[in-house]
């Protein structure tokens, strides 16, 4: 895929892109979303986190307008949703739930379709920006091909390919990467950093934990339709308690004195052991806490004759992290 050139990335910070205050969904009794407070800063390339079935779907109809909400308030842009639709979508590149494709007409001629129902866009133009979208998302030799014979994969690049017929201030993408093989999760995700580069703040939903990691600046975690934190990926991945890791031969010597030493959840695998340092009851004391206890514990093991080849703190990821904030695991087969 190729990418454009010349332009310097937004600054993160200012104005909220995104902003919501006590949004919520009711379906009948079902309480989809739960009094949402999200804050997306410009130029962030910003994650919405949490299982399937979490309430990012709705979160994301509430916020492009095509669901109103049972209460709370979202801006998008600087406008009131869904109040200032015609003001706001133009400014908006969105793929929600996937495409909605004609399947008797050719890639191409779907996003000539897409580009003339945007009232702004100069029809004299409309052929050079297809071109340009589809040769972004990797479809130029797929793009005379019925869209019926397309694989799900290239459904949803074609799908990306109308979100970027246009640069646009913000990206809304609703898990971008689904159905593609992992080369093709590679591509997206390099395509997202890329048209973040040019300026476009990107608001991105998944289920995959290491999609989050690799590509966003800001993350939110949903569980149950409720937020659960929301901040810098590098913060929510710093609130995960680490976990000690230690290699010797003498494994069941090693596991007493570590117990011995506020050493939880001790687990031994082929000459090496790791376990939690107790922290908070919450589990979730920054990993500074524990650097300080290193140097104790493996005095500890070298006082009661422990050989020990390796020591070492093993530093919590954005899944620890996810465990340790809702108790829950996490589905990441979809």
């Amino acid at each position: 895929m190729r990418g454009r050139g010349g332009q310097a990335p937004a600054p993160v910070g200012g104005a909220a892109v995104i902003r919501t205050r006590g949004l919520t969904k009711r379906f009948g009794r079902q309480l989809a979303v739960d009094g949402l407070d999200l804050t997306v800063p410009r130029g962030s390339v910003f994650g919405f986190l949490g299982p399937n079935g979490s309430g990012k779907t709705t979160t994301i109809r509430m916020l492009m307008g095509l669901v109103a909400p049972s209460a709370g308030v979202a801006t998008v842009l600087g406008e009131s949703m869904p109040q200032s639709l015609g003001r706001v979508l133009p400014r908006v590149g969105a793929l929600i739930e996937g495409p909605a494709l004609y399947g008797f007409l050719s890639g191409r001629d779907n996003l000539v379709r897409f580009d003339a129902a945007d009232p702004t866009s100069d029809p004299r133009t409309r052929s050079a920006r297809v071109a340009e979208a589809l040769e972004r998302v990797g479809l130029s030799a797929a793009a005379g091909k019925k869209a019926r014979a397309y694989s799900l994969g290239m459904k949803q690049r074609l799908g990306l390919a109308s979100a970027l017929l246009r640069p646009r201030e913000l990206l809304v993408l609703d898990e971008p990467t689904n159905g593609l093989d992992p080369q093709g999760m590679r591509e997206i995700r390099a395509l997202v950093r890329e048209v973040a580069a040019e300026g476009t703040t990107v608001f991105l939903s998944s289920h995959l934990l290491d999609e989050i990691e690799q590509v966003c600046t800001h993350a939110a975690v949903m569980s149950k339709g409720r937020l659960v934190v929301q901040g810098t990926v590098a913060e929510l991945a710093a609130r995960a308690q680490g976990r000690l890791v230690v290699r010797t031969a003498d494994t069941e010597r090693a596991a007493e004195v570590l117990a011995a030493h506020r050493v939880t959840a001790i687990q031994v695998i082929h000459g090496q052991l790791d376990g939690r340092v107790e922290g908070d009851p919450s589990g979730v004391a920054p990993v500074g806490s524990l650097d300080e206890s290193l140097p104790e514990l493996c005095a500890a093991l070298i006082a009661a004759g422990v050989r020990v080849r390796g020591f070492g703190l093993e530093r919590g990821t954005l899944e620890d992290a996810f465990v340790a904030l809702t108790g829950e695991g996490f589905d990441v087969a979809g």
